[in-house]
C-alpha cells in the first residue's frame, strides 16, 4: 500500500512538473508572437462584448500613432517608462525611505505601462481576490515583454488594446469615435482628452465630456510640455520604429 502511494505521488509530481513546463513554454511562445502580432482578442474585450458594450477596435502601427498620443500616455500614466525595467521601484523606494528629488515621476496610475500592457494583453481585469491572484502572472508577463518586446513595442500594443471608452479599444477606434480622424492626426489637446479617460473610461467619458476628463486633460497637457525635450522620452517617441 505504501509503495502504491509513493508511486502515485511520483506520477502526480511528474505530471505537475510537465504541466508547469508546458504552460511556461506556451506562455513564452505567445509572448514571442506578440512581438510581431497584435492580440486577436483579449479577455477584457470579450468581457465587454458579453456585457453588451460591443467591440470597436482597429489596430494601427507605431508610425500611424501621433507623437502627441505617445507623449500624453507617458505624461499621464508612466513618466519613468523609458528608464524603468517594468516596475516602479522608485515609488517603492520612496515609500520605504522617504521622497527624493526626481525630475520625472511615474504618473497617476497604480501600475506602470508595462504592467498594464501585460495585464490587458494576457490576463484579466477585476478587483478583490482576483486582483491578488493576478499579481504573480502579471509580474511574469511584465518581465517577459520587457525582455523580448522593447519599449516601443510595449507602448504600441498598450495604445492599441487599452480600453478608451465603453467597448472602444485602442487609440484608432477612440480617435475615429470621438474626433472622426485617424490616430496619427490627433492634436495635443485631443490626445490628452482621450488619455484623460483612463483608468475608468466607462465612467470618465470623452464625449460627452465628463467633469473628470475636463479637469484632467489640461494637467496632462502641462506635463507633456514638461516632458518634451527629455532625451529618454524623445528617443522613445520619435518615429519610425
Amino acid at each position: 500500500m505504501e509503495k502504491t502511494k509513493k508511486s502515485f505521488i511520483r506520477r502526480a509530481l511528474r505530471f505537475t512538473g510537465k504541466l508547469i513546463l508546458g504552460c511556461l513554454a506556451a506562455s513564452l511562445l505567445v509572448v514571442l508572437l506578440g512581438r510581431f502580432l497584435n492580440p486577436p482578442i483579449t479577455f477584457t474585450q470579450i468581457g465587454n462584448v458579453f456585457e453588451g458594450y460591443g467591440l470597436k477596435r482597429d489596430y494601427v502601427s507605431w508610425n500611424d500613432i501621433s507623437r502627441n498620443v505617445k507623449l500624453a500616455a507617458l505624461a499621464s500614466e508612466d513618466q519613468l517608462f523609458p528608464e524603468h525595467g517594468g516596475f516602479d521601484w522608485h515609488s517603492l523606494d520612496k515609500s520605504l525611505n522617504g521622497p527624493k528629488k526626481k525630475k520625472r515621476v511615474r504618473g497617476g496610475g497604480a501600475s506602470t505601462i508595462s504592467q498594464q500592457t501585460a495585464k490587458n494583453a494576457f490576463l484579466w481585469q477585476g478587483s478583490g481576490v482576483g486582483r491578488y491572484v493576478r499579481k504573480i502572472p502579471e509580474f511574469y508577463f511584465t518581465q517577459l515583454i520587457e525582455w523580448t518586446w522593447g519599449k516601443k513595442r510595449i507602448l504600441e500594443v498598450y495604445l492599441n488594446i487599452i480600453e478608451m471608452g465603453p467597448g472602444i479599444f485602442g487609440i484608432e477606434a477612440a480617435s475615429q469615435t470621438y474626433f472622426h480622424k485617424h490616430a496619427k492626426d490627433l492634436s495635443r489637446q485631443e490626445a490628452a482628452m482621450i488619455i484623460a479617460c483612463l483608468p475608468n473610461p466607462k465612467k470618465f467619458t470623452v464625449k460627452p465630456l465628463s467633469r473628470r476628463v475636463g479637469w484632467r486633460y489640461p494637467q496632462i497637457m502641462a506635463q507633456m510640455g514638461n516632458l518634451e525635450g527629455d532625451e529618454d522620452v524623445e528617443e522613445l517617441i520619435k518615429t519610425p520604429r
